[in-house]
């Protein structure tokens, strides 16, 4: 009881010094009314803990007191700073968090541990949040709602200690506290928090540095002063000394630890190697080319998949390299990472991109676009009125047979599409297709065609002027205004969905989904149409989680393999294996489902309309496949102030299957690419309404 008392003496009464002298009476009372409840509170809690109500204590001398620094009766105010240098940290990120972590799930080695609510003491960050390094703080509670653990490892049963980390934290799920899929089935974090983990396989996230703060309720509970002969935390081999009451701050750094109770400790959250950004930028063109392909040679995740040949290509660009260093060419430098990138068949990659080189090559065209159909002819899809094909006479639908000579389908083969490079061999053609009629402009094009129900060709003369209408006329239309989850009732009574994104304000995408899967169940709605086209991916993990709103089952769903040191090879952590974390069962909808794909749905795009076809949830109607991105990205800084990207997770169904990249999605209700569908006003959508039509009624 005396030491409670003198902790509530020690934290509060400094603050109780403002008041009028004639109100220290009550002052006191209160003290010993809050202690009071202090003690019930804490007796409550070791009950509901399996502690006894008695705990033993370890006597004065039989373990060594902790050496204490800056002794000024413990912490009250942490603060710090968060340096990150990954491109995607703050990416669709609407409610950062800096929280109190409950470490019993390290303690416990429990990757399924969820932090308690009561558990999370929200900081403030208290700089830009969009700029690195930022700041924040964090206040700590009079007495914390952690889990106690006995980790003195004297196979006695003691009352033990609360240890947290600091920990950034984001939430996208319920309240502004985080739940299970804001934790991503919970555990303990790896990346920006106060410790510091290890990526050996033998012993994966295991904490191994940085600080922990360990709250102690009563007097002389035992604590590690350091890592034992097996280098790990909470283990029998540990030396242990005691701490004092209250808070105090663990360095795992120092060795022995060291034990900080100052009032006002710094505690920085860590940047780990692996979400770090690697830099090249510093070393000579030649150098950093050197670097690059030593790095995608180790950590680009389809090498043997798709039968890269590393030796090849460095033997194939790096003289252009040293021919750029040596003239101090900069485009050069650029024009020969940007054509690397082409070499890799992978919609991820992505080098420099010129956009002068882009302009010059694509900002003429005649004025129309083309379509393959099914049956293999190419035909005018799009026609600009008064363009240089309309006023030479070409129409919508007719076949083109020739350009400048050549075979249509030699000439298609040959074109270098500018949005390269390309996963799957569908959207390479279609994308030659796109740009099969730019030209610079000024030139002259002669354009062999012939009229529908006709096999008569024509030769049209044409020069290129500058307009863009079919370069861009099959892209989504975008206004800046458009939010990532919007929705409308279809005159057919079906719910028609459209997700454009994975990658824009994660809370707000949310907040519009549980709205619509409110609305869906409140309304009974007989079907949903949800419409991914034009959704060029984001968070796999977001994308995943919308998914499960449809399911009744946490499924597991696949994993994700990267790169590891220790093994010179790519390691899937059962740990990691992604799955359904399931929203409450008044939010999901068990009515029928059609997902609308097409070439543009890549990434996490891919990964929801995978999900929605497992046991067969929903019917997947396009033309084509999804584009067949199927990994997670790496970025890292070379000369010039590049920004090199490649696929660094290598994304495998529970099978051990790559199920995405090179593939993607198959529809199971194709539509045909014919002159009907093409110039119906929406036939994908039409098929997906006669696809719920045909569907028994519940």
């Amino acid at each position: 009881m005396i030491f409670l008392l003198k902790n509530y003496f020690t934290r509060i009464v400094p603050h109780c010094f403002w008041l009028p002298q004639n109100f220290w009476q009550r002052c006191i009372t209160l003290l010993f009314v809050l202690m009071a409840l202090n003690v019930s509170t804490l007796s409550n809690r070791m009950q509901a803990q399996g502690v006894p109500s008695t705990p033993q204590r370890i006597p004065q001398g039989q373990v060594a007191p902790a050496p204490i620094i800056n002794d000024e009766g413990g912490p009250v105010l942490l603060s710090g700073e968060v340096v990150y240098t990954n491109p995607f940290f703050t990416i669709g990120v609407a409610a950062p968090l800096i929280v109190l972590e409950d470490q019993t799930g390290f303690v416990d080695r429990n990757p399924g541990f969820i932090i308690p609510q009561e558990s999370q003491t929200l900081g403030q960050i208290t700089s830009p949040f969009l700029e690195s390094p930022f700041t924040y703080s964090l206040a700590l509670p009079i007495e914390p709602q952690g889990t106690l653990r006995d980790v003195d490892q004297d196979d006695q049963e003691e009352l033990g200690v609360m240890i947290f980390a600091v920990a950034y934290w984001t939430n996208k799920f319920g309240d502004p506290f985080l739940e299970e899929r804001d934790l991503y089935g919970g555990g303990w974090s790896t990346a920006y928090a106060s410790t510091r983990v290890t990526e050996e396989v033998s012993r994966r996230r295991e904490v191994v540095g940085g600080k922990l703060l360990v709250y102690a309720p009563v007097p002389n509970q035992g604590f590690p002063t350091d890592f034992g002969s097996d280098g790990l935390l909470f283990t029998k081999d540990d030396p242990i000394v005691t701490l004092p009451l209250g808070y105090t701050v663990v360095d795992l750094d120092a060795s022995p630890f060291t034990f900080d109770r100052s009032r006002s400790p710094i505690i920085d959250l860590i940047e780990p190697d692996f979400a770090a950004l690697e830099d090249f930028s510093n070393l000579s063109y030649t150098d950093a080319f050197d670097a690059m392909i030593q790095k995608l040679r180790r950590e680009y995740a389809f090498t043997a998949y798709k039968g890269i040949d590393w030796d090849a290509l460095a033997a194939e660009f790096r003289p252009r390299i040293v021919d750029a260093e040596a003239q101090d060419n900069r485009i050069d430098f650029l024009r020969t990472l940007r054509d690397l990138s082409f070499a890799i068949p992978d919609g991820h990659v992505q080098g420099p991109i010129l956009g002068s080189d882009v302009r010059l090559l694509t900002e003429g065209g005649l004025g129309f676009a083309l379509a393959e159909l099914d049956d293999g002819r190419i035909v005018v899809a799009y026609l600009a009125p008064s363009s240089p094909a309309a006023t030479a006479g070409i129409s919508l639908g007719d076949t083109i047979l020739a350009i400048n000579g050549l075979p249509i389908a030699d000439y298609i083969d040959a074109v270098v599409p500018m949005s390269g490079p390309f996963s799957t061999d569908h959207v390479h053609r279609l994308q030659q297709l796109h740009y099969a009629t730019r030209f610079r402009i000024g030139t002259e094009v002669t354009v062999t065609y012939a009229a529908p129900n006709s096999t008569t060709p024509i030769d049209a003369e044409m020069t290129a002027i500058a307009e863009s209408g079919s370069l861009t006329y099959n892209t989504a239309p975008t206004t800046g205004f458009e939010i990532p989850v919007s929705y409308r009732l279809l005159e057919s009574g079906y719910v028609y969905v459209q997700i454009d994104s994975f990658f824009d304000n994660d809370l707000l995408t949310i907040q519009l989904w549980e709205r619509l899967l409110t609305t869906l169940n409140q309304e009974q709605s007989p079907g949903v149409i949800i419409d991914l086209r034009y959704n060029s991916g984001g968070s796999g993990f977001l994308a995943d989680q919308m998914a499960a709103y449809f399911f009744n089952e946490s499924l597991e769903l696949g994993n994700s393999g990267q790169y590891n040191r220790e093994l010179d090879d790519f390691y899937f952590d059962p740990r990691t294996v992604e799955q359904f974390y399931l929203p409450p069962a008044d939010l999901r909808y068990d009515g029928p489902v059609v997902v609308i794909v097409g070439p543009n749905c890549s990434s996490a795009c891919e990964f929801f309309a995978y999900d929605l076809s497992l046991q067969d949830r929903a019917a997947i109607v396009g033309h084509y496949p999804t584009a067949g991105l199927g990994g997670s990205i790496s970025q890292f800084w070379m000369p010039e102030q590049v920004v090199f990207q490649f696929t660094s997770g290598r994304a495998v169904d529970m099978n051990g299957d790559i199920h995405i990249e090179g593939k993607g999605v198959v529809p199971t209700v194709r539509v045909p690419v014919t002159i009907e569908t093409l110039f119906a006003e929406d036939a994908l959508l039409d098929a997906a309404i006669e696809h719920l039509d045909t569907l028994p009624t519940p």
